[in-house]
């Protein structure tokens, strides 16, 4: 029970600056938490299958799969890190609005795209300007910083379950920008400036040129642990999404539950993953990465057997909770292991790399679950995701023994 005094070493202005990340971080996940929630009430004002609900998500993911590398390389060549979280940020809440004026599905799959644009701005740019500032507990500050997307992710479902008990999905996204546009300035404002480096004597803090950077790439690319990881990483996005897509769907359609109480469900699902990322984080420090991401995976695969099993009953939402605390605790852990095996001054691209292979996951996943729910049924979809979430793990076992990083 030591989380509370292992705080990482380094200047207050870190701190101020690691905690104005991780709520900026909360609100790019914040506004696709939102729309998870709507996604049943647009498919029924719409008339959408199962499928082109799933294929909404698969439109934001392949966009953000194509933005995600040239994010990275954008990340590692600029050196106002600041102005480029500022922008992702708001990039990624005022196609949401934009949302909130859709009467046609091709507007809407329009929208969605801008949103995976955005998005991959955020985490190439994030996540190496924290592991470098605290670069012997990348663990613990990375999950800090995924500690905010679930954050984001568990109060959005139950501020916007409130709001659409009064207001329409609608007039509901139009107030939901207000709160990213805030913080876009304010991340400007302050964190402007911001390199990627915590020291100047950083040889790397800053921009390089685009001739150093891309006589890197050959090196990156070859790099065994980027592509396991990367494509263990997309496997465990399928799983991720696809269950974020239709699990609330099956509690509206399935259980009868109203907005709100599917705002209450996903907030639980989420508020155990809050609860898992630190101690994930802290044990991946001190144990090991392998260790900790091959338990958590398969536990998922576990729960999610169980809840199939479950069906209608009361123990589905037990099993959710459950869920999201295995699931959602190797996030950081990933990215802290993907950091100290590939060259530190192609943080952003290793990264980039990496969400890019989710964003693909993510947006076949969606799809595949949709058109399996529309053959077999909603709980046919969950037996197809604990298989999705097996593959991921078996990817690790080629995990090569991870050496320090070149700068």
């Amino acid at each position: 029970m030591n989380l509370a005094v292992t705080v990482p070493e380094g200047s207050r202005g870190s701190y101020r600056e690691m905690w104005l990340i991780t709520l900026g971080h909360s609100l790019t996940h914040w506004y696709p938490a939102t729309f998870y929630l709507l996604m049943p009430l647009i498919g029924k004002e719409l008339g959408l299958s199962y499928s082109q609900i799933g294929l909404i998500m698969t439109c934001q993911y392949i966009a953000g799969a194509v933005a995600n590398i040239p994010g990275g390389v954008l990340v590692d060549t600029v050196g106002r890190k600041g102005v480029l979280m500022a922008t992702s940020l708001f990039w990624v809440g005022f196609p949401y609005l934009l949302m909130g004026f859709a009467h046609s599905y091709l507007m809407l799959l329009g929208c969605v795209a801008l949103v995976g644009f955005g998005n991959s701005l955020w985490h190439p740019t994030a996540i190496p300007t924290l592991a470098r500032r605290f670069p012997d507990r990348k663990g613990l500050v990375l999950s800090l910083h995924s500690m905010g997307g679930n954050v984001g992710d568990a109060i959005a479902p139950l501020a916007v379950g409130a709001l659409l008990s009064v207001l329409s999905w609608r007039q509901a996204v139009a107030l939901n920008v207000a709160p990213g546009i805030l913080l876009a300035l304010l991340i400007f404002v302050f964190l402007g400036t911001m390199q990627l480096g915590a020291r100047k004597s950083d040889s790397h803090a800053g921009a390089q040129s685009l001739r150093d950077y891309f006589r890197g790439l050959p090196e990156l690319f070859g790099n065994r642990g980027l592509i396991v990881l990367a494509s263990s990483s997309a496997f465990r996005s399928m799983t991720q999404n696809a269950l974020l897509t239709f699990l609330p769907v099956y509690l509206a359609y399935e259980l009868g539950y109203s907005p709100l109480w599917v705002g209450a469900c996903m907030f639980a699902l989420q508020a155990a993953g809050f609860a898992a990322a630190p101690v994930a984080g802290h044990l991946s420090d001190r144990m090991g990465r392998k260790s900790v991401m091959m338990t958590s995976m398969a536990m998922t695969a576990v729960v999610l057997v169980f809840m199939a099993l479950a069906g209608r009953s009361a123990a589905f939402v037990l099993f959710v909770t459950v869920l999201g605390f295995f699931l959602y605790a190797i996030r950081p852990v990933m990215q802290a292991w993907l950091l100290e095996t590939t060259p530190k001054n192609m943080g952003g691209t290793s990264i980039g790399v990496l969400f890019g292979a989710q964003a693909l996951g993510s947006s076949v996943g969606p799809l595949l679950g949709g058109m399996v729910a529309d053959r077999y049924g909603l709980t046919a979809a969950f037996y197809f995701l604990a298989g999705t979430i097996v593959a991921a793990n078996l990817f690790i076992f080629f995990m090569p023994r991870t050496e320090a990083a070149k700068a």
